[in-house]
């Protein structure tokens, strides 16, 4: 690997986050330190079947951005703007301070506005569809969010969607890395937001008997790898990340947090909504991103899972890792803490790799009481496990067979 942060040609130069462990990235380390679940009972939910989420606490954004809206953003929106600024505050760099043709904004969304889609169209079926919001069909274009933050950062480069379902916001972290060394940008703000806790995902997400339904227990319901998993639970929150060329955070004097060394994205094209059972297409997403950072599977001493605590996802995963890594090294979930965020996930685990890489901390994956006897992983639990890292893995997969696995790796 190298010795020299600057040699890799894409630098990561600040992070931000919004997650149901809290607001900002100090906040959210030390809910995942903690390895408890942020799951808890909404009462927004009670006439569903599976009434409990994790949702980002005390979330205000007019105080937390200090500005008045023309109009509301959805959730999601406003998890992103939030995280957005932290990110380009904690790399040195401000609004006006660059030139705006030469930044972009990528960010992966599964969807958007189905925290508001339930009250907006049943005007629709109560006949009131003249009393639809002017907005809402410009809320429901998948491309708003990233128009949202480019509008409020003043960034006017490329501002693109992507939507890989679960892989949406890994995903969203290779094209910004294509704007970079292609040319098309200076910096690339990216990575993902969504709210997998509204009424309208929950009632979605519960027809798919993906959703773990321990309702009695909601704090130990989302059980990664575990013997008794029987699904996640829903999140919601952001993870962004500023990108730029290596050298000119070099020439700005600004020494990244890590580095985005690989990258790789395939399909399983096996099946809508299952995975691959033998995780063939995560296995290639391992392997091509792998080859992409010039490294080995022997250079890596860490993987960020997907971890959705479902009996076959988990077990496509272990495959995938064993296809991989013979022996993988330690992993860890952090869906089990903060729910599981959808396309917003992506980019909040690509933070969390980040801060593991910086701090030399993995955080414990929650609720693993009884390993899978068919699943042989040394995943860390119960506590944080110190360990000094050089190179980790990423990975997010979702439905239509979709994979995307990003190679991070320490400066030294």
């Amino acid at each position: 690997m190298t010795s020299n942060p600057y040699e890799s040609d894409i630098a990561i130069t600040g992070v931000g986050l919004v997650t149901p462990a809290g607001v900002g990235i100090e906040a959210t380390w030390r809910g995942l330190l903690e390895g408890r679940s942020t799951a808890t009972v909404d009462p927004g939910l009670t006439k569903l079947n599976v009434d409990f989420t994790c949702r980002v606490p005390d979330f205000t954004t007019e105080e937390l951005l200090a500005r008045t809206f023309d109009w509301t953003p959805d959730r999601a929106a406003r998890f992103a703007l939030v995280a957005a600024r932290e990110a380009v505050v904690d790399a040195g760099l401000r609004s006006g301070g660059w030139d705006p043709t030469r930044v972009g904004v990528v960010l992966g969304t599964g969807s958007n506005s189905l925290d508001r889609y339930p009250r907006e169209y049943a005007r629709i079926n109560a006949g009131r569809a003249h009393m639809m919001p002017p907005l809402a069909l410009s809320r429901s274009v998948p491309g708003m969010i990233s128009a949202e933050v480019a509008l409020d950062l003043g960034a006017r480069g490329p501002s693109l969607a992507v939507a890989t379902s679960c892989a949406s916001g890994t995903t969203a972290l290779g094209l910004a890395r294509d704007l970079l060394r292609g040319g098309s940008c200076d910096i690339v703000v990216t990575g993902g937001t969504e709210c997998g806790s509204s009424y309208a995902s929950v009632a979605c997400h519960q027809q798919t008997d993906n959703l773990s339904e321990r309702d009695e227990d909601p704090e130990a319901a989302y059980r990664p790898f575990d013997r008794d998993r029987d699904g996640f639970v829903l999140g919601e929150g952001a993870g962004i990340l500023v990108l730029e060329r290596a050298e000119q955070a070099a020439a700005r004097g600004v020494r990244p947090r890590a580095l985005l060394a690989g990258f790789g994205a395939t399909s399983d094209s096996h099946d809508l909504s299952a995975p691959h059972p033998e995780g063939r297409g995560a296995a290639d997403a391992m392997n091509i991103a792998l080859r992409d950072a010039g490294l080995t599977p022997a250079d890596i001493g860490h993987v960020n899972a997907q971890g959705t605590a479902t009996v076959r996802h988990d077990l496509a995963e272990y495959r995938a890792l064993r296809t991989v890594f013979g022996t993988p090294p330690p992993v860890t979930a952090n869906k089990s803490v903060l729910g599981h965020a959808l396309g917003g996930a992506g980019g909040i685990e690509a933070v969390v790799t980040v801060l593991t890489l910086q701090r030399g901390v993995i955080p414990p994956t929650a609720n693993l009481d009884s390993l899978d006897p068919a699943i042989d992983l040394d995943v860390v639990h119960k506590a944080p496990r110190a360990a000094t890292i050089g190179a980790a893995l990423s990975n997010s997969s979702g439905f239509g067979g979709q994979n995307a696995t990003a190679v991070l790796t320490a400066v030294s």
